[in-house]
């Protein structure tokens, strides 16, 4: 009878042990992100189908890249939720270091590749890497434990606060050579942002933005090209042919979606009017099959996604893990602010910066990183219930004794 008890007791035990390793993790934003990756599968078959028959004979070839490219994000983000957020914190120098070789490696003559004027891809035999879209992520890494190492001089001393800026100016400068402005802008926003939020004394933070300010406006008053985007997004119809073509069809192509669009596949401007419809315009076609309604449900998905970022950094941040936090928030101010000035400039808000829109516009390299991005906020959220049940655990024990 006391061996039966006791085989009764184990299993008891056992049961107890498997549901407290369930592991548990924020399926409201990985929800979000799967809706939003799932209509721009649909709107990169919709927006590229007619040029990838035109030039390559082939209706779904943008389709099936981008759906393999999909498949690798999500392996690669599977992958990262089993990896814990330590070896990140500890990796930050490294991926640093990574960052910046492939920075330097894509502006060497015959290893980086010119597509549009622009050098930003490296040539890895079935794909191209664009290094911009990795060192986005490495560097928001890099920076989150910066902060986590140095927070006290990061919010009391200067030079605590501009070391790792200058580091980052040095990434930026690298992008600039490629040229690629608009992913210049995004890392140094995100990194002054994760700097505010650690602590960063308001009058610095000002002042790095003054300065940032300034210097943005010389590189656009110094480069004809630059130049040339800000006068064409200021007026476009003087110049509807030429240098204000690609904003003057996207505004078309918003303005004939009215409320409910012309339906799927319904696009007219991405008929060879539209230049990049498949990706940096995917929205315009986007608006112009879904119209308002569509338009109203993406800035939902998108500014719930993000809600749910900050939620699960800020339940770090409660749990003392700080490296989690700052990671999570400067995921979220990142793939937010990417998605910001991409719709920004499809309806004319903002001058041309050629960056996609997260998780939807045609392109492996941003694809794949995005997806490693929400591999890792779904660990943070991971190792926030970890902790709470650890939590729990100690509560019982504690009463018990």
């Amino acid at each position: 009878m006391s061996a039966f008890i006791e085989a009764v007791s184990s299993v008891s035990k056992n049961t107890v042990v498997k549901k407290e390793q369930t592991i548990e993790f924020d399926l409201k934003l990985l929800t979000v992100a799967l809706v939003i990756l799932c209509l721009g599968l649909v709107m990169v078959s919709s927006a590229s189908i007619t040029t990838a028959d035109r030039d390559l004979g082939s209706p779904f070839y943008y389709l099936q890249r981008q759906l393999l490219s999909a498949l690798l994000g999500l392996i690669a983000g599977y992958i990262v939720t089993r990896v814990r957020l330590v070896y990140w914190e500890k990796s930050g120098m490294l991926l640093l270091g990574i960052s910046m070789l492939l920075l330097v490696l894509v502006l060497i003559p015959g290893i980086g590749n010119t597509v549009n004027g622009s050098t930003r891809w490296i040539p890895l035999g079935i794909f191209n890497l664009q290094v911009s879209e990795l060192a986005k992520l490495f560097l928001l890494i890099y920076t989150a434990g910066y902060l986590v190492r140095h927070g006290s001089e990061v919010r009391t001393t200067f030079w605590g606060f501009v070391k790792p800026m200058l580091l980052v100016s040095l990434a930026c400068l690298l992008l600039l050579l490629e040229p690629d402005f608009g992913a210049t802008v995004v890392i140094m926003l995100t990194v002054m942002s994760m700097m505010y939020l650690g602590g960063v004394r308001f009058s610095q933070f000002f002042a790095l933005i003054v300065s940032f300010a300034a210097a943005a406006t010389l590189l656009i008053v110094s480069s004809p090209y630059r130049m040339q985007r800000l006068t064409a997004f200021v007026n476009p119809w003087q110049d509807p042919f030429n240098s204000g073509f690609q904003l003057t069809q996207s505004l078309i192509a918003i303005g004939r979606g009215a409320w409910s669009g012309t339906g799927l596949g319904g696009s007219v401007q991405k008929l060879f009017y539209l230049p990049e419809a498949h990706t940096d315009f995917v929205f315009a076609v986007y608006a112009e099959e879904t119209g308002f309604i569509g338009v109203m449900l993406l800035l939902f998905l998108f500014g719930y996604f993000i809600f749910r970022a900050f939620i699960n950094g800020r339940q770090a941040e409660k749990n003392g893990n700080k490296f989690a936090a700052f990671t999570a928030f400067g995921i979220a101010t990142w793939l937010g602010l990417q998605a910001f000035i991409n719709i920004g400039v499809n309806m004319g808000l903002l001058p041309t910066k050629g960056l996609t829109l997260p998780l939807m516009s045609y392109g492996g390299s941003s694809l794949v990183v995005n997806c490693v991005a929400i591999g890792i906020l779904i660990r943070i959220s991971i190792e926030n219930a970890l902790f709470g049940k650890q939590a729990m655990s100690s509560s019982r024990n504690r009463r018990v004794q």
